[in-house]
């Protein structure tokens, strides 16, 4: 058996920050000659190649994650990680690095621990600070030294920051940076490119606003660019001050909020572009970094936001027709930007901004911009309408509701949206994809606020319908014009991908619309005739059409909406399924299944006018498929459902048995309960009751006429019954009680307690033939009694006509009768 124990999947971490999977193995340790060294081994699990051999270097920081991960660098921006399937196999190659580095397992950070005793470290901490060697560029190689070797421990970091800070020693640094440049000392530059970025992991705030000061930011980019590992230097300081170039759209007056722009630019930049991807252990340290440039955004966002002349001027601009297209391009963009900002802030102050904005009006600058011919342009204005969407739907709800009132459809901002998602041209349809999720969460009713002056949802919804829905669809109903495709429609939609990739969005919004729609989409789909046109493209040779298609009539089907059967079946709309089906043959795939399920979801949920359609119209052409039981199981829906209407005399009788008319004693209510729930719903449902072979030739009025003069004894007798149940000679008699029990045979027994029942035209109560206590029985034996048979567990109740004659309660004849007669068993099979 595998030893799971030292199974591991090994990792490198990519240029983007990801992890890659490098293979599957067994983890080893041991000496390697070549490497000179006790090292990490891993053999990959499928052909024992080496998928790792690592030295394990003193030096090394090792660190445990998570009990089962063990992460380090091996050089700079090159990581590697070790995944255990098992805890104790992760232990086992920690004690291992331990061992070699002379580390106490219990530790998760081999290198955390600074080599000094407890002594020293109280000394450390007692002493004023780190005393930093003087700088001149004959000491640059000991200060790279001290920066390196004090970034491991936090408490060195923590010092060397405070002297550092205190010594003005940056701008001395970037003084020496200027000699080394002028005199090309590369040795000096390369130091002082890693004390600058051991500076940067120190991350403190108060470093970085000396760094990126407008008289020191250029030279802190300068001493950046010679990366000792690197052949030659970089040219960012050219890059910034040459190809890169700040464009003032509209003019800004505060010096403050430019100089902010520009230093967020840069730092950005230094980020993005100058540090190198920083090792699994630096990217903490340069949390500081991060925090400074989002703050930065904020500041810029605020300010923009209180300078009104500033935010007029840019909406005045961007809706001035005079306005040339490269001004409006760079308007557009920078309120892209402007928003995108926007998403640092809190959501208090993100509400206050968008308010601005709205106040401002953007969504009337956005209906001018959408309207433009620039592609760039339109797109961007696309970016900033998702921003304000995602942010208040119900906003921009208000102000189309309240444009249509004055402007024609044509023009109306959702219109517009519609139309460029129609129109792309991209032939993957992005920018499509994105506006269709645009307009769903305009139209989600989940997200539209109900108040007591008015309900946004009704509102809205009646509006979208009215003025939008026809440029929604009209893709769709151009595109199935006939029942069978024109020529035309057919290079269009059956083999043009992009426009039949439109149509499957355009179907999916409107299935979105069945799902959360009610009465609206219904009347549109209805009116319209829209279910019969989206089946055409059931014909699609394209698959996610036709599916897309299908997706569309189930959701329409799982409604279960009586309205929606009847205008499938007026208008034979599961033909163009049932041709999908048979086309596809035997092949087994997503549409063979899909349509199957919708047929079983018809059979399961007992849709009893589309069962009927179906099997009516289509069972010549399904009655074949024998590979599942759906069709058959539809046709015998039907054939039940047939039968019950053509028997509803029976179905009466059932529902006589189900509902429980008899009066029952106390004693017998449980037994009988218990036999009705452990018997066959579906057989009560769907059986057929037997009749004894003697009523065979009855007719269905005979057969019914036992229940109805039932019915008519049972009110007579009420009054009589009183009378019974007040004389002495039955006070002591109880209720009725009538079990049904079933025989190995499955035939059905009438049973009844010894004493008489009360219940009057009953069999064995005072007024039946045969009973104790009736004129003529005396001690002969009892006529057949009437019988419970049962066939597939339905039970079936048969009288006989000739139980409806009237007899007199007499307590003499009573008294007579009951000694005289034979005493009835506890539970007497009758049988027919």
């Amino acid at each position: 058996m595998t030893d799971t124990r030292r199974r591991v999947k090994v990792y490198t971490l990519n240029e983007e920050r990801q992890w890659d999977d490098r293979g599957t193995g067994h983890v080893s340790s041991g000496y390697v000659e070549r490497l000179k060294g006790m090292s990490l081994l891993v053999r990959a699990e499928s052909d024992g190649s080496l998928l790792l051999e690592s030295k394990i270097n003193p030096n090394t920081a090792y660190q445990k994650q998570q009990d089962t991960l063990i992460v380090w660098s091996e050089a700079e921006n090159y990581d590697l990680a070790l995944s255990f399937q098992e805890k104790a196999g992760c232990d086992e190659i920690w004690e291992k690095i331990c061992q070699v580095q002379g580390k106490d397992p219990s530790v998760d950070i081999t290198q955390e621990l600074v080599d000094e005793s407890e002594e020293e470290r109280f000394d450390d901490m007692s002493s004023p600070g780190l005393e930093l060697p003087p700088c001149e560029l004959s000491r640059l190689e000991e200060v790279a030294e001290l920066v390196a070797s004090s970034l491991p421990s936090p408490l060195r970091r923590e010092k060397l920051a405070l002297a550092v800070e205190n010594e003005g020693y940056i701008k001395k640094l970037l003084e020496l940076f200027h000699v080394c440049e002028d005199l090309e000392n590369h040795e000096g530059l390369h130091h002082l490119y890693e004390i600058i970025k051991g500076i940067f992991l120190l991350n403190r705030t108060a470093l970085f606003e000396v760094m990126f000061s407008e008289e020191c930011i250029m030279d802190v980019i300068g001493c950046l660019e010679f990366d000792p590992s690197l052949p030659q230097p970089r040219r960012h300081r050219e890059f910034l001050t040459k190809t890169a170039k700040f464009k003032e759209v509209i003019p800004i007056s505060d010096p403050e909020l430019k100089q902010k722009i520009h230093q967020t630019y840069r730092v950005q930049y230094i980020q993005d572009m100058v540090l190198p991807t920083p090792s699994v252990f630096e990217e903490n340290m340069l949390s500081t970094l991060h925090s400074f440039i989002f703050f930065n955004k904020v500041e810029i966002v605020g300010m923009l936001q209180d300078d009104e002349k500033f935010l007029t001027d840019l909406f005045a601009q961007l809706t001035d027709e005079a306005t040339d297209d490269d001004k409006r391009h760079e308007l557009v963009n920078f309120l892209k930007e402007f928003c995108a900002f926007s998403q640092t802030l809190q959501p208090q102050n993100r509400d206050a901004f968008f308010k601005t904005l709205s106040n401002m009006g953007i969504l009337p600058a956005l209906e001018v911009i959408l309207g433009m011919d620039d592609p760039q342009v339109r797109s961007a204005a696309t970016d900033i309408f998702s921003y304000l969407v995602e942010y208040n739907p119900s906003m921009v709800r208000e102000f189309v509701m309240q444009e249509s009132q004055q402007n024609d459809d044509d023009i109306l901002l959702i219109n517009l949206i519609i139309e460029h998602m129609i129109c792309d041209t991209d032939p993957e349809l992005g920018g499509a994809v994105q506006l269709m999720g645009l307009l769903r969460t305009l139209v989600d009713p989940e997200n539209m606020l109900a108040t007591a002056n008015k309900t946004e949802k009704s509102e809205f919804l009646s509006f979208f319908y009215k003025h939008c829905m026809h440029v929604l669809s009209a893709p769709l109903l151009a595109n199935t014009t006939d029942e069978k495709p024109s020529k035309a429609t057919l290079n269009a939609t059956f083999y043009d991908f992009q426009t039949s990739q439109l149509l499957a969005l355009i179907l999916e919004l409107l299935t979105f619309c069945v799902e959360h729609h009610t009465y609206h989409i219904k009347n549109y789909i209805i009116n319209k005739d829209i279910l019969r046109r989206v089946l055409v493209l059931m014909a699609s040779r394209h698959a996610f059409l036709a599916l897309c298609a299908l997706r569309f009539m189930r959701k329409i089907i799982g409604l279960k909406d009586e309205f929606y059967n009847r205008y499938i079946m007026r208008n034979f709309l599961f033909e163009p399924v049932v041709k999908a089906f048979l086309n596809n043959g035997s092949r087994y795939n997503l549409m063979n299944s899909a349509i199957i399920e919708m047929f079983e979801y018809i059979r399961v949920e007992d849709m009893k006018s589309l069962t009927a359609h179906v099997v009516e119209n289509y069972w010549k052409a399904l009655e074949d498929v024998d590979y599942v039981q759906t069709f058959k199981g539809l046709k015998l829906r039907y054939e039940q459902q047939r039968e019950r209407q053509d028997h509803p005399k029976l179905d009466s009788m059932r529902s006589i048995l189900r509902n429980h008319r008899y009066r029952r004693d106390a004693r017998t209510l449980e037994d009988e309960e218990e036999m009705w729930f452990n018997t066959d719903e579906d057989d009560l449902e769907d059986g057929e009751a037997i009749v004894p072979p003697s009523d065979k030739m009855k007719s269905d009025e005979d057969l019914m006429d036992p229940i109805s003069k039932f019915m008519e004894r049972r009110k007579l007798k009420d009054a009589e019954e009183k009378e019974v149940l007040g004389k002495s000679s039955l006070s002591g008699r109880q209720s009725p009680s009538f079990k049904l029990s079933f025989s190995s045979t499955t035939k059905a027994s009438l049973t009844s307690p010894s004493s008489a029942s009360h219940l009057p035209g009953s069999p064995g109560s005072p007024g039946s033939t045969g009973s104790p206590g009736s004129p003529g029985s005396g001690a002969k034996s009892s006529p057949p009694a009437p019988a419970i048979t049962t066939k597939g567990g339905l039970v079936g109740l048969v009288d006989y006509p000739d139980d409806d004659d009237d007899e007199e309660d007499d307590d003499e004849d009573d008294s007579e009768n009951r000694d005289e007669s034979p005493p009835l068993s506890k539970k007497s099979k009758l049988s027919s």
